[in-house]
């Protein structure tokens, strides 16, 4: 076996039920979430197309900055 352990005992003697206990515990936590996707900066949006609501002087409000 050349793998390398995942975890490391640094100091003491656990006792075969405490290093058990302690996979079981990391063993049941859940997969960690994909990291969210980053946001595109404001230069970046600057480009996309205006997005405004219909209705009443909705095309002006598409003209002005954001």
């Amino acid at each position: 076996m050349t793998e390398q352990p995942m975890i490391r005992i640094e100091r003491g003697t656990p006792t075969a039920e405490e290093v058990a206990a302690l996979v079981a515990v990391l063993s049941a936590r859940p997969a960690g979430a994909p990291a969210p996707a980053a946001e595109g900066s404001a230069w970046w949006r600057s480009g996309l197309p205006a997005v405004t609501a219909a209705g009443t002087g909705a095309w002006r409000r598409s003209g002005l900055p954001r």
